[in-house]
Parts: C-alpha cells; sequence; structure tokens
C-alpha cells in the first residue's frame, strides 16, 4: 500500500469520525425531564404531594412552552399524585394522557386503573 494512499484513508477516517461526532452532538434530547425525578425522589421520601403536583405542573408547563416531548412515566407519576389528594378526575385524565403518549404502558395504567377503584369502594 502506498504511503499517499494510506495518508488519504486517515485523512477520511477523521473526518467521518468528526461528521459524526458533530451530527451526535446537534441533536436535541428525547425527552425533557425539568424536575421530574426530583419529585419522583421527593415522592418516596414521604413529601407534601401538593408542592410535588405544583413541579411537575410547572415543568409540564415549561416543557409545552419548548416544544419538548415528556418522559415515561411523568403522567402517570403525576396521575398517582392526584389520586392521593382526592383528585379522581386530574388523576383519569393524566392516566389516558400517559396512555395515549406511550401505548406500551396501558397494561400498567389499566392496572393503576383497576387498583385506584377497589380503593374508592
Amino acid at each position: 500500500m502506498s504511503k499517499s494512499f494510506a495518508s488519504w484513508r486517515m485523512v477520511a477516517g477523521v473526518a467521518v469520525g468528526c461528521a459524526v461526532l458533530a451530527g451526535c452532538a446537534s441533536q436535541k434530547p428525547l425527552y425533557q425531564w425539568e424536575d421530574y425525578q426530583a419529585q419522583v425522589h421527593e415522592y418516596f421520601k414521604g413529601e407534601a404531594k401538593e408542592e410535588q403536583v405544583a413541579e411537575l405542573e410547572k415543568g409540564l408547563e415549561n416543557i409545552k412552552a419548548k416544544n419538548g416531548a415528556t418522559p415515561p412515566g411523568y403522567h402517570a407519576h403525576l396521575g398517582m399524585l392526584y389520586s392521593t389528594l382526592g383528585k379522581d378526575d386530574h388523576m383519569v385524565q393524566e392516566f389516558q394522557t400517559e396512555k395515549e403518549l406511550f401505548p406500551e404502558s396501558a397494561t400498567y395504567i389499566d392496572f393503576l386503573m383497576k387498583n385506584v377503584k377497589r380503593e374508592a369502594n
């Protein structure tokens, strides 16, 4: 193999590598998490549910303002919080939104809905 061909291959490899890395760096994140993960942590610590709902609603507004996408579980978690506050109509709405956005969650959301109905009886 000649030296010029080997040099050309190396330059081409570097150029392709740079293009790939540049493409990865410029992509927008798939989901906008806002304060979701911190609120899940607060939930498991047993912190005030009203404050968690307020933070998640604020995060939802920010996500909508950025024309972003909520991550899986965001609406389901918000629905569970609404359930603990006795806001069942809001809970059902959030659960339905979760099912629409993430159809693969339908079985779990249906399970949650059955358990909520059982607890209410």
